[in-house]
Parts: structure tokens; sequence; C-alpha cells
């Protein structure tokens, strides 16, 4: 082959070969870039709203089309009430360790924010944060005793009551990043914080993030929508009518899949994992038809109705569509599940009561939990402090209650351990020493 033949050939293939070297850096960089993770919690609601759990009462289009292209966990457990779930969430473990009191985060702990800022993410938090304690607190404590998000490991924030109370939903007082606490006028709280997640979302399309998205709706008071026919009138957003609980459910669906549309637009949907849960049960004035039977929701109170919450997980490529997942899990488990998602490995000093589902979103059931354990302290309302353990069936108090909740539900009957098996009551001494362990 002469000379001119060969620089022929070369000038025919070399922009091949630029360009399938070239393919596969960009396929190695994509292959190896950490996904993005985006956990989103729903303020009062329990699994008996969702369509994809079976119920027919309200329209949840965005979660149930979340449920048959990813999976659906049967046996997810919040705390009965708001800031005892948040803080366990947050820090991955149970309450008894670090709950100092309702609305607040103890300034000392880390939180999944801190360690996923540590890992080199951008790390966001948006919607309701009531963490940072009220003025009476921090005034019997001698000073400020809660935590400002920037403190609990996020880069940026949008959130309502951080230091200043104000309406959650129509002209909402919330604190942004870098500006002061101020009132929206015509504003809408839900539609405020979803802007701000679409924008953070373009912002860090190219690098691996962290949003956390604990929204406010669908809690009381419960008010028109945008869209509604009233919405426009001012005295409806005085009120607190459960009327209005379905139309705030659906629109709390509405931003569900907005944000999921955001992450399709900036073509990194098949790179993030979306977890979608409720924070409790849904609020006691409300009664829904669920599997054609009412269904009184039960916030604040420790029976299924009180602290069952929807979970659905979805991550196109990666978690087998409609799957169904039977296991137990409970909210220490979401940030060792999130480090692992993450390929980060949990420092070891840090303490965590949650066992990492990861490997179940994959399809492995090599590591699941045999129990949920609850410490309840609330410190607000009227409800009362409870420590108990249970699986699918079984579920023991520390005073001694023990109940069958396949066939009580409600916990209305308590029953004799003397009138069970020995294998029954070989399980209730297995909760025995759970309790006994989480002191």
């Amino acid at each position: 082959m002469n000379t001119t033949s060969l620089r022929a050939i070369i000038f025919i293939l070399l922009p091949l070969l630029i360009s399938t070297f070239s393919c596969k850096r960009q396929n190695e960089k994509t292959d190896g870039q950490k996904p993005n993770i985006v956990l989103i919690m729903a303020d009062d609601l329990g699994y008996e709203t969702i369509g994809a759990y079976g119920s027919k009462m309200y329209q949840t289009p965005n979660l149930d089309k979340m449920a048959r292209e990813g999976m659906m966990f049967s046996h997810c457990y919040a705390m009965p009430l708001c800031t005892p779930s948040r803080v366990q969430l947050m820090t991955g473990k149970y309450n008894f360790r670090n709950y100092i009191g309702f609305g607040l985060l103890d300034p000392a702990e880390r939180t999944f924010g801190h360690l996923m800022q540590d890992a080199g993410y951008k790390t966001c938090v948006v919607g309701k944060w009531q963490l940072l304690g009220n003025k009476k607190q921090q005034e019997l404590a001698g000073g400020r005793i809660g935590s400002w998000p920037n403190e609990a490991g996020f880069d940026e924030y949008c959130l309502w009551q951080i230091d200043k109370l104000g309406s959650r939903y129509k002209h909402p007082v919330l604190s942004i990043s870098g500006e002061e606490t101020r009132k929206i006028e015509g504003g809408y709280g839900p539609d405020v914080f979803v802007e701000y997640i679409e924008n953070f979302i373009e912002s860090n399309s190219d690098n691996p993030f962290f949003l956390y998205y604990p929204m406010v709706i669908t809690h009381d008071p419960f008010v028109p929508t945008p869209g509604h026919p009233d919405y426009n009138d001012e005295k409806s957003h005085k009120s607190n009518d459960a009327k209005y609980f379905g139309t705030m459910v659906n629109y709390m669906d509405s931003i569900v899949g907005r944000i999921v549309r955001k992450l399709e637009e900036q073509n990194i949907r098949d790179n993030t994992l979306v977890l979608f849960i409720g924070d409790n049960g849904t609020d006691r004035d409300v009664t829904s038809t669920y599997l054609g039977k009412p269904f009184k929701g039960n916030k604040g109170y420790t029976n299924d109705a009180g602290t069952h919450v929807p979970f659905i997980a979805s991550w196109p490529g990666k978690i087998k569509s409609a799957s169904i997942n039977d296991n137990l899990v409970d909210f220490t488990d979401f940030l060792p599940t999130i480090m692992e998602t993450a390929f980060v490995d949990i420092p070891e000093e840090f303490v965590t009561d949650g066992v990492s589902f990861y490997p179940q979103l994959l399809g492995k059931d090599d590591k699941v939990r045999d129990w949920v354990f609850c410490h309840y302290d609330p410190n607000w309302g009227k409800f009362k402090a409870s420590r108990f353990v249970h699986n699918k069936e079984w579920k023991l108090y520390e005073d001694g209650r023990i109940y069958n909740i396949m066939e009580d539900l409600q916990e209305i009957n308590p029953l004799n351990e003397e009138d069970l098996t020995s294998e029954q009551i070989q399980i209730i001494d297995g909760f025995r020493r759970v309790l006994q362990k989480m002191q």
C-alpha cells in the first residue's frame, strides 16, 4: 500500500475513531455519574388516600403512574406526628436518641443533608421546616435550641415557618435563601415551592443533587386550591373545611407530576431516584371511603391509621415496573438508603438505626426488617407517650398490650398472652427484647 492510499484511509477513519472515543467517554461519564435523589413527603397523608393503594375517592393520577412504573411499598411506617417523623427521617435515628421537643431539630444532630454535602452533592430543602422552635421555647431554654436549614446541611432553601408564622397557602409567608422572610402577596405556597424546585433542578442538571421536599399540603387548614371555584373567595381561606381535602390531595398529586416532568425535560429522569412518602396518618377531621368502608384519619395516635403511610419509589431502568414491596420499612431506613444509593459510606462515628432498602429497590431481598420500633413522646397537644414494636401481624406495647393487627387493625381488642400459641409467644418475647434494647 502506497503512502497516498494510507493517508486516504486514515483521513476516512480518523473522524470515526474520534467519534467512537468521544461516545465511549460520554457513556463512561453518564454511567459513572452519581444519581440524583428527590425525597418528597406529603403532610398528613395516609395510604388510604392514594389510588394506587385502592382509594377511589381522590384523584392521584401522577402518583398512580409512579406506582405503575416503579415500586409501591405495602408496609411503610412513620411516627404518628410531624416533628417526630421529620427528626427520625432526617437523622436515621429513633426518637429516644435525639428528639428534644415538638418543632425542634437539635443543632448538634447531623442529617442526611450533611452527609450528602460531604459526598459532593448540591443539597436543597423546600416546603415545611418548623424545626427552629418558637419564641416561648427559646425563652424557656435561655436561647435558640432549634436549627436553621443551612445548619442542617442544606445549601439552598425555600421554606415555610422558619422564624415567622403566617399562611402556608394563599399569600404565604416564606423564607428563601439569601432573602428576608416575607409575605408573598397573591402567591400560593405550593406553587412557589414547586417553581423554586424547577429552577433548582434546571440549575443543577449537570451535577448530582439531593432535593428534600417536605410539602405543606395536605395539612389543615383545609382551603381551596388554585382553579377551585372558591379560590378567589378570601373568606374560604380563613375557614378550615374538610370538604376541600379532596381538591388538596389532587393538587398535591399534580405538584408531584410537575417535578417528574421537569426531571424528564432536563434529561436526567433515568439518573434520578424519586421517593414519595407521607409524614403520618391523615387528619382526624377527614373520613374517607376506602375499600368500600369509612376510614377515619388518626394523625397523632399510634394505630395503623396514624402511622401507616404511602411510599412509592420510582427510578426508570433501575426499579422494575409495577413492583409491590411487602417488606417492613420505617423512617430510620431512608438515611442509609439514600447514602447507599449515592455510593456513600456512612461514617463509622455516625449512629443510625436504619436498614437500607436500596437492594430491595433493585429486586433483592437479602436484607429486610423483622420488626418496626416506635418511641413516641410528642410533647405537644394531648397525645400520650408510647413505645411499641410490631411486624405485619403482631404488635406489643411497652405497657403490655398485645394486638393481632392483621385481624384488629384499629386495636380494639387487646389479647391475653395465655391465649397465644408458643410460636406467637416467641414473637412477643422477641419484641420485648427489642424494647429492652431501645433504652
